[in-house]
Order: structure tokens, then sequence, then C-alpha cells
């Protein structure tokens, strides 16, 4: 477990990551994958029980992290192998063909962390819930994480999954819906806006709580608070504000690097703004 001031410094280095990554093949979707650094780094090097050395692909008697909005797959990738899950000199051939970090996370390649293949979108809240079912029916006491998109949550599934689980008082799960406002098509609210997403999760009978995404206080505070109130017959979600481009003041404010690469010059001004750790680059 990692001392929570080394934090930042690795969050840094993974968005550097991020943005080599789908510079080197022009792909990707840099601006969730930015604004989700922050938290994944968080979950995996401070709050989550987890096992890199010996990776189970069901996740018995640990944790277990469902990424349902599979095209942030850059952020993932970085943080599973600085985490230890697979060499980080690996990194270096997303979206190649034959490479085992495809542009969305898939399972038969067998990459280390990666128990679920996500990308279409609505559908791995119901994987999650999957997860955290089984976990209660085995008497295995881990916790179950999941991620969801803002804009995923004009698919219906997503719903189904909210009422399952409050159902079935699936209280060993939490749920953080990357609440940026922005998707691939302009932002939230002209695409088909969602207003009152708080009062909506609550009146599904889930505890729901708020969190800036990018604000490491705010992370410090309300997950361990969050993880706190498992047990309690409720399913958790975090309402988890965030900045898409988080880190690179061009890539933020704005929907057009949801899936768009940086050019040369681009990612030198980013990478600028992001200078190198004592991690390194791979």
């Amino acid at each position: 477990m990692t001392d929570i001031q080394h934090l930042p410094e690795i969050a840094r280095q993974v968005r550097r990551d991020i943005l080599r990554m789908v510079h080197r093949v022009n792909s990707g979707h840099p601006g969730g994958s930015l604004g989700c650094a922050d938290y994944l780094t968080a979950l995996y090097f401070k709050y989550m029980n987890h096992n890199p050395e010996n990776f189970d692909p069901k996740g018995n008697g640990e944790d277990v992290f469902v990424m349902s909005n599979g095209h942030i797959s850059p952020v993932f990738y970085s943080v599973l192998a600085r985490s230890g899950y697979f060499p980080v000199d690996e990194l270096n051939t997303f979206r190649l063909l034959n490479t085992r970090l495809q542009g969305h996370p898939t399972t038969h390649e067998g990459l280390p962390g990666v128990r679920v293949a996500t990308g279409s979108l609505g559908q791995g809240l119901s994987v999650a819930v999957g997860f955290a079912l089984q976990k209660k029916l085995d008497g295995d006491n881990s916790r179950v994480f999941a991620l969801t998109g803002d804009g995923e949550l004009q698919e219906g599934q997503i719903w189904e999954a909210l009422m399952f689980a409050a159902h079935h008082k699936v209280d060993n799960l939490i749920v953080a819906v990357d609440f940026n406002q922005q998707q691939i098509d302009g932002s939230t609210g002209d695409v088909m806006g969602i207003t009152e997403v708080k009062s909506r999760f609550a009146s599904f009978g889930w505890i729901t709580l708020e969190m800036d995404g990018n604000d490491w206080d705010d992370i410090h505070h309300l997950l361990p608070n969050a993880i706190n109130q498992l047990g309690c017959e409720k399913p958790i979600v975090i309402i988890m504000k965030t900045e898409m481009g988080q880190g690179v003041d061009f890539m933020m404010g704005t929907h057009a690097w949801h899936g768009k690469a940086p050019n040369d010059e681009q990612l030198e001004n980013a990478l600028n703004q992001l200078p190198e750790t004592q991690y390194g680059d791979y």
C-alpha cells in the first residue's frame, strides 16, 4: 500500500503514459482517461486490496474492479502496469496488432488485471453487480468497485442493474460515476441530459455520495467514508465530478479530446505541463 503523499506523483506519471500511448498510434481516448487518473491511482495504490503478483481472474478473496467505460483503457492499462500486473514497457504496444492492450479491454489475450471485456457501454455495471453478489453468496468479505461514465447513464441496462442491486441488498459494491458532463458527441446536457443524478440514484435505493475526483483531499476523505458504509444493506454510488482532459490545459473544458490523439506539437506541450516523475517513462 502506497503512502498517500506519493499518489499525486504516480497519477502524473499515469497521465504521461496516457498521452504517449494514444499519440504513438494516433488513436484512443485521452480525455476521460486523464480525468479518471487520480481515482484509479487512489484505488489501486491505496484503497483496494488486490494481488498483482498472483492475478486470479475470479477475484476470490480480493477486491475486484470493473471499468464499464472501457474506452478509457489507457488509464486502466497504465495503472495496472504501474501497480505491477505486467511490465510497464508493454504500454508501448497499446492498440498495435496482436497486442494484449486492445483499444477496449478484452480477456482472451490473458492480460493480468482484466477480468471482463468492456466498452459496449451500459453493460459493465451488471457485471460488477454479479461479481458482488457472487462474493456475498460465497461468504467472501472483499469488495467490488466499478466505474461508469455519465454519458453511459443514457443506457437502459444501467438502470436495470441499479434496481437489481438495491433489491438484492448488494451492499459490498461501490460504483463511481465519472461525472465530467462530456461525451463523444458533445456535452451530456446537449446530447441527452440527466438532471438530479444524485436523487435519481437515491430513489432507486442507493446510498448516494458526491466527490471531486480531481481533488486529492476530497478523495482521501470521501472514499474511506464510502468504504466504511459498506454492509448497510444498500449499494453505494459516488457521483464523481472530474474534468475531461485534467492536467492538460488545452484538453480541458471541451468534449473534443474524448477520442482524439494529440499530434507531435500538442504532445510536447502536454508533457511539458506534466513533468516526468521518479517513476520514469516507459
